[in-house]
């Protein structure tokens, strides 16, 4: 485990910060509150600051797999639950949210632990944002309407640099290149290199990146939508649906929330939900997984051992906080 934080024990005069990330169902949650726990015994204090974007929701708390009174272990934990599925958590409402509550716990001589899988907001709080000014609704307009192969096609010509990195069937980064450039003039490689407003140069980060073995993972997806099912996910769904919330919320979009409501809607059956959740969980594991195995600096700890359902970690080794 961890002791004080301070220059002498961090090393550096920045105050510290630890990062326990990886896909969905890897057991990050149990994880940082074991640590703050241990930590507790230490006479340290930590916080938990969420970095998922479905946990910010209030409206999703078992399909997000939100830890639960039980679970947080008497750790003070923030950012779950905090917003309204009516309004939807950019990254960069997140990392405002996020940065006023490391700033607090730092203030009160605790460690913040953040704990999520969402890479874009990491990105977002780490290295900031791009200054990107408002985009003309008209061109906005016309972009979004674009089919995907037509958005690429001009992308390629207006912005041949983004379109060279992006997948030519993923709509919403397409669009949001060719609006950039459209709107601005200029390319949105230029905006990302003047990103504003990051916090990892201002903090001594202590990252761990949990990757199980992949069958191991995809079992626990599985395992736990099924248990979601059971406990309150359809009801959750329903509440949703009584709200009459715009179909391209995240909150709406979250996985399980349209599997479950063609469910109630009649256009599935139970068995079917079941699956096409499952997939859909498996799926985001899988995308998340390939993200902390590429993206993140080599230096950022790995954890690649023997996993069960509640992971045996040596925290002097791995943090050295």
């Amino acid at each position: 485990m961890g002791t004080n934080i301070s220059p002498e024990t961090t090393g550096d005069i920045r105050p510290a910060l630890a990062l326990i990330a990886g896909p969905t169902a890897s057991g990050k949650s149990g994880l940082a509150v074991r640590y703050a726990q241990g930590l507790a015994r230490r006479g340290q204090e930590a916080v938990i600051i969420n970095a998922d974007s479905a946990q910010v929701y209030a409206d999703l708390s078992v399909l997000s797999a939100r830890p639960d009174a039980e679970e947080m272990g008497e750790i003070a934990h923030r950012l779950f639950g905090t917003f309204d599925g009516a309004h939807a958590c950019s990254a960069a409402d997140w990392a405002q949210q996020a940065k006023a509550e490391i700033a607090a716990a730092h203030e009160a001589g605790a460690l913040p632990i953040l704990v999520g899988g969402t890479g874009l907001y990491l990105r977002t709080l780490l290295d900031g944002i791009a200054p990107v000014p408002p985009i003309d609704p008209d061109i906005r307009e016309t972009v979004r309407a674009l089919p995907v192969a037509e958005a690429y096609a001009a992308l390629q010509s207006e912005d041949p640099a983004a379109a060279a990195r992006l997948n030519a069937a993923d709509t919403t980064r397409v669009a949001r290149a060719l609006e950039v450039v459209r709107s601005t003039g200029k390319p949105l490689g230029e905006w990302q290199a003047q990103k504003q407003g990051g916090i990892g140069e201002h903090v001594t980060l202590h990252p761990l990146i949990l990757q199980p073995p992949r069958d191991w993972l995809l079992e626990r997806c599985d395992r736990r939508f099924a248990q979601m099912l059971d406990r309150g996910a359809v009801a959750e769904v329903e509440a949703l649906l009584t709200r009459g919330l715009n179909p391209d919320l995240p909150v709406m979009r979250a996985i399980g929330v349209p599997e479950i409501a063609r469910w109630l809607g009649g256009a599935i059956d139970r068995d079917q939900c079941l699956a096409e959740g499952q997939l859909a969980t498996r799926q985001y594991a899988k995308r998340q997984y390939t993200w902390f195995r590429n993206q993140p600096p080599p230096g950022w700890k790995r954890y690649t051992e023997a996993y069960s359902d509640s992971i045996d970690i040596d925290f002097d080794i791995l943090f050295h906080i």
